[in-house]
C-alpha cells in the first residue's frame, strides 16, 4: 500500500481523538522512516492546538533498555512539558506509567547535524538530573512503529535543579531508589557510551526530517537503566553524582 503522509497523520490525528493512541487499522503497515513523520505531523497538530514544544528525547540508547524492549538503535520523541522534582502525580492520571533516569541537556546554542563529541560538549549550556516519564499507551514492543508514530511513549520529564556540564559525563553515577529500597545503579556511559553521543546522533537524524536542534531546546539523553514501572503510591528518587537528585512520586 503506498504511503501517503498527509492522510496518514490525519487518520492517526482522528484515531488520537477518540482515545486510541495505536490505531489497529494501522498495526505492521509502517516502516520506522513513515512513523516518524506521523510522529511529526501530529506534534504540530498538538502545537497548533495550544501546546508546545520544548524538546526532544533520545530513547532506547542504554543495553539494558534495548533487551528489555528488543530494539537495538536509538529513537526520538518530542517533549512537550515538564514538571519540577517533587512533583506527585495524581493516582489513575497516566495510562500504564513508568520512569526512566536520566541527564536533560539544555543547549546554550544551536548544533548543526553532523558535530562532533567536542562541538555538543561545546553547545550544551546546562545539565538538569532527570526522570522521563513515560505511558505505555498500546504494544510497544510488538509495534514499534506505531509507538515511534505516538511520540516513543512520552508523557512528561521531571527536572531537578540545573548545573554545569560534567568533565566527563559517561562517568556520571546514579542509584534508583522507589520507595527508598535501590533497585538500580547505572553509569552514564550505558547512554551510547556518553550522554553527549545522544545529542550527536540527534543532531544528525533529526536533518533527516528537516529539523534542527536550537539553543534553548532541552534534550533528554537516554536512561542509565532498564525502565521501571510507576504503581500509585510510589516514591521515586534517583541520584546523580556531580549533578544532584530528582524525586517524583504518585498517589495512592
Amino acid at each position: 500500500m503506498v504511503f501517503e503522509e498527509r492522510a496518514a497523520i490525519e487518520s492517526f490525528w482522528q484515531a488520537r481523538q477518540a482515545g486510541e493512541f495505536f490505531p489497529q487499522a494501522w498495526f505492521d503497515r509502517l516502516t520506522i522512516d513513515q512513523a516518524y513523520r506521523v510522529q511529526l505531523g501530529l506534534i504540530a497538530r498538538r502545537v497548533a492546538a495550544g501546546e508546545r514544544q520544548i524538546g526532544w528525547k533520545v530513547g532506547l540508547t542504554a543495553k539494558p533498555i534495548q533487551e528489555q524492549f528488543g530494539f537495538h538503535e536509538p529513537v526520538f520523541g518530542c517533549v512537550l512539558e515538564q514538571v519540577p522534582s517533587g512533583h506527585e502525580f495524581p493516582a489513575g492520571s497516566l495510562i500504564q506509567p513508568g520512569f526512566e533516569s536520566e541527564l536533560c541537556l539544555v543547549l546554550g546554542r544551536d548544533l548543526a547535524p553532523g558535530a562532533d563529541l567536542a562541538a555538543a560538549r561545546a553547545a550544551v549550556g546546562a545539565v538538569h538530573p532527570a526522570l522521563e516519564i513515560i505511558e505505555t499507551r498500546g504494544p510497544f514492543t510488538a509495534q514499534i512503529a506505531l509507538a515511534l508514530a505516538d511520540n516513543a511513549q512520552q508523557k512528561t520529564c521531571v527536572l531537578g535543579a540545573p548545573v554545569p556540564l560534567p568533565a566527563a559525563p559517561e562517568g556520571v553515577a546514579c542509584t534508583v531508589r522507589i520507595n527508598d529500597a535501590v533497585v538500580a545503579t547505572g553509569t552514564g556511559d550505558a547512554v551510547l557510551g556518553s550522554p553527549l553521543n545522544s545529542v550527536v546522533w540527534l543532531a544528525t537524524k533529526l536533518a533527516e526530517y528537516g529539523r534542527a536542534l536550537r539553543a534553548g531546546e532541552m534534550v533528554m539523553t537516554g536512561s542509565f537503566t532498564r525502565q521501571f514501572p510507576i504503581a500509585p503510591g510510589d516514591r521515586i528518587r534517583v541520584e546523580f553524582t556531580d549533578v544532584g537528585a530528582v524525586e517524583a512520586a504518585m498517589r495512592g
